[in-house]
This record gives structure tokens, sequence and C-alpha cells, in this order.
């Protein structure tokens, strides 16, 4: 036994001294250790192994305050895009069983829809592509290893199991893409007790029922949206704006458009308390911003949309002076990534400044892979990235603002396009198109370069996709003029737009 004793000791001397020697020689467990398992992590890890690199993607979950927990992916997997947009998808259907008499189908006079079915579809899709997730790792070689990661110094990373083993794995390079998580406003009485998030609105068995959203951010709407659609009775309470950083005409088509679509706003309000009655609802109390006076109502949930915290704090970012924004939490990067220790990198969500954006994460981890591995040194372009946002009335931009331009390029150095519209296939189920609007915005002078364009309608997002390029492109208004549009479709309306805001003129489509 003294034996056995002696040979552990000097297995665990040789180990030190193997991992000492090999910082000291410059070769590590690995080229690229990835803390973070989501969209931008994975991708990241993936490319780096196909360039030859030998990774290892470290990815922990933490149960959310309501228990919640996921696989493999990350926010837009588990609790973000994928199972929103499925929802939304719900949602659309639902209005198109109510098209669909206008268009001679015979439908049932009452519609009832079916939380728990279609609940249960969308968590087997997020699950399968946990498992799909996994696989590609293990065909292309990155070792995965479901542990919290956290920083020992620039070249050692420290996992944590849930059982509390540690494994200490070293690397040339580390990556930190570990995204954010839904904040929830510990001020407030009851919050946290009784409150939700989108990290578990979207694993709910049962229906959320009455429901009250917290926050006018675009997860809030978005929620708020498919919620209503499938017939759920929803009330969004905004403290301010709606989609502060979106175009602010935009944001209010977007809210017009629900609130006709039966969403009710409470405007310039603030929640004070939650309380849980006997009954088992939820008594909401909450004051007018304006006035102070308070209101009362009761929900069967709430959801708080109030913002995303970013996933720093356990890293041990302090020990090793990694710089952070102290207002945001967020990691400060310099346009490589590179954090202000060297071999440490941090991109997506966490990074400062950077668009919180999943298809942004994905692009930019694979610019990184490529750095690191010394096959290139393209940067990531945040410029024109494009986006949509999911509410009943899709909204989908790229480019700036007309605050922005306007902030930019002085009022009188832009020019302003717009029209508003009406979907061919509103036409015949009579559905009110008010909100459906166009603005493409242009340089004033010079060759009308396109500063910006937003759209709100249907398909929103496949149609700003194909517009983004040509923006990226550096596409101009003659260049719009000059494009032949597919008839009959609402993406059409942008290539036949001529009529600007400085004209006064009315500029609603008329005829085909």
């Amino acid at each position: 036994m003294a034996a056995l004793c002696t040979v552990r000791h000097r297995w665990k001397r040789l180990k030190c001294l193997q991992i000492f020697t090999r910082n000291l020689t410059g070769r590590y467990d690995y080229d690229l250790v990835v803390i973070g398992g989501g969209s931008g992590g994975l991708a990241c890890s993936k490319e780096a192994a196909q360039l030859g690199q030998k990774v290892a993607v470290l990815d922990y979950v933490e149960p959310s305050a309501k228990g919640t927990k996921w696989g493999l992916g990350g926010t837009c997997v588990n609790v973000g895009c994928i199972p929103k947009k499925l929802m939304h998808q719900a949602a659309l259907l639902g209005t198109a069983v109510k098209d669909a008499k206008k268009y001679g189908w015979q439908m049932p006079e009452t519609l009832r829809h079916d939380w728990a079915i279609m609940a249960e579809a969308v968590q087997n899709h997020v699950r399968s592509l946990n498992w799909g997730h996994r696989v590609q790792l293990q065909d292309r070689k990155v070792k995965y290893l479901n542990l919290k990661g956290s920083l020992l110094d620039e070249h050692t990373v420290r996992g944590l199991s849930k059982a509390g083993k540690e494994t200490v794995l070293t690397a040339k390079n580390i990556v930190i893409a570990t995204g954010g998580r839904p904040k929830y406003p510990t001020q407030i009485p009851g919050a946290v007790e009784h409150g939700i998030t989108s990290d578990d609105v979207f694993w709910l068995k049962q229906s959320p029922g009455k429901t009250l959203v917290v926050g006018a951010s675009y997860v809030a709407l978005e929620c708020a949206g498919f919620l209503t659609g499938i017939g759920l009775d929803t009330t969004v309470m905004v403290r301010s704006v709606a989609l502060r950083g979106f175009d602010r005409q935009m944001a209010g088509l977007v809210t017009d458009y629900m609130e006709a679509y039966g969403t009710r706003f409470v405007w310039g309000s603030v929640p004070q308390r939650v309380d849980r009655l006997p009954s088992g609802t939820l008594q909401v109390t909450w004051s007018d911003t304006d006035t102070g006076r308070e209101h009362k109502d009761t929900f069967d949930s709430v959801l708080w949309a109030v913002g995303r915290a970013p996933e720093t704090k356990t890293l041990g970012l302090d020990k090793l002076g990694v710089q952070l924004n102290q207002e945001t939490g967020k990691i400060v990067v310099g346009p490589d990534e590179s954090t202000s220790v060297p071999n440490v990198y941090a991109f997506g969500d966490i990074g400062e400044g950077r668009p919180e954006l999943t298809p942004t994460a994905i692009k930019a981890g694979k610019l990184l892979a490529h750095r690191l591995a010394g096959q290139s040194t393209d940067l990531m372009n945040y410029d024109n990235v494009a986006t949509t946002v999911f509410t009943p009335l899709e909204y989908g931009c790229v480019g700036l603002s007309e605050e922005e331009a306007e902030r930019r390029h002085g009022k009188d150095g832009i020019e302003v396009f717009h029209a508003f519209y009406k979907p061919l296939e509103f036409t015949v189920a009579e559905r009110d198109a008010s909100q459906c609007y166009i603005k493409v915005i242009c340089e004033r002078g010079g060759d009308q370069k396109i500063l910006g364009l937003h759209f709100t309608g249907p398909n929103a997002g496949e149609v700003i996709q194909g517009f983004s390029m040509s923006l990226q492109c550096g596409a101009t208004y003659p260049h719009l003029l000059q494009t032949v549009g597919i008839h009959p479709t609402c993406a059409e309306e942008v290539v036949k737009i001529h009529i600007t805001k400085r004209s006064g003129l009315d500029p609603t489509v008329t005829g085909c």
C-alpha cells in the first residue's frame, strides 16, 4: 500500500512537471480551447479543427432561476432563434387559417390551439439539434467537455463538472464565447420567485395562460406576438420606448400593428411588485411613470424581458486583468476580437459594441479561427449587418436608422424614399395593411449611396437578406431603380420606390 501511495505521489509530481514544461516550451494540450458551446463557439471550434488545429470546447448550462436547463447549442438553438421562429410560425398559421375562409376553405367556426402539442414538437426539434451538434463535434475531432470553464492564466483553463470534479487544460489560444442570459429585476419584490424569462417560456409543458410581458425589446415583442397569435391574453408593459436602438418610425409601425392584432400595451409604466394570490394567479402592481398612480391586475404568468447580462462573472477575468466595460460587464475587444490579455480572445454577445446576433457570432468565430490558424488576416465586418424582428408583422432592416443617418450626415444630407404598400395576400383576406411600409435612406448627393433599408411586411427576413448583400456591395439608389422586380411580390415594391419624404406626396402604392 505504501508503495502504491509513493507511485501516486510520483505520478502527480510528474504530471505537474509535464504541464509546467509544456508551458515553458510552448507546447500545450490544445491549440485552441473555446469556452462556450453556443452558435459562435461551436462555429469557431469546428472551423479551427477543419484547419488542422487541436481543439476543445467547454460548455455548461446553469439552470435558470426556474430550473430550466438544456443541451449543447447555446441560446439560439435552445431558448432563442429556433424555438422563437417555430412558435412565431404557429401564430402565423393561426392567422392563415382565419384568412383561409376568404379563400374558399370551409373552416370550423372555433379554433383552439394546444400548447402542449406545439411545445413538445418544438422541444423535440431542439433536442435533435443538440444531438446533431455533438455528432458534428465528434466527426470533426473537437473534444467536447460538459464543464464550466474559467481562466487560470492566458494559456490555462479550469473546467469544473456538475459534481465538482476539476479538469485543467492548457492551450496556445483561448476563446471566450459564453454569450449572455436574461436579467431579472431583482429589486422588484416577487420578480424572481414568480416570474419567468425567455430561458423558460419555450420549455413550458403547459400554456402560460394570461401573460404579462415586461419590457419592449425585440425579445419582449416577439414573445408577446406569438403568445397573442396562439390566442392567449397578452399584455406588454413598456417603461419608455419600444425596440430601442431601431428606427423610431418602424418601431411605431410594429407596435401599432401588434395593438390592432390584439396585444395590449401599457405604456409609461414600471412594475412595483408581484404577489401570488391564494388562487394561484399573480397580482402585479405597477405605477405610471408620469403620474405615479398605482395600478393592479392579475395574470397567470409574468415574463421578464428587460435585457440580457453577459456571462463573465465566473470566468476569472478580473484576476487575469481582462478589461471589461464596467457599465455593461462586457469584454472590451479589438477589431480582431483580441482582449487586453495576449492569447485570450472574445466574440459574440459577450464582446463590447458587438451586435447580439447569432449569424454575426458565427461569422466572427469562423474568421477568428482562420486568423489563429495563420490561414488568413481577414477581420469581421460589423457594418450593414441585417436583422429581422419576428413580430406578427415582421420588421427587417439593414444599415442605418433614419435617426442615425441624420446624425451622421445631417437632415439635408440624406434623402428618404418611402412607400406604404398592400401585400397581394392581404387583399382577398381583407386584412389591414396600414403598417406595411418600406423606407430606403440614401445620401442626398453624389451617387445617392443607400445608407439603410427598412421593411415591415410578410417574410421580412427573406426580403432583407437579399438586399443586405447589395449594401455590402455599395448599392446606390440608381442601382435600385435599375433592378427588375419579381411580380407580384412584396419585395418588388422596394425596387419601385420613388416618392421622397421631402416631397410631401402621398407614398401609398396604388395599382398592381
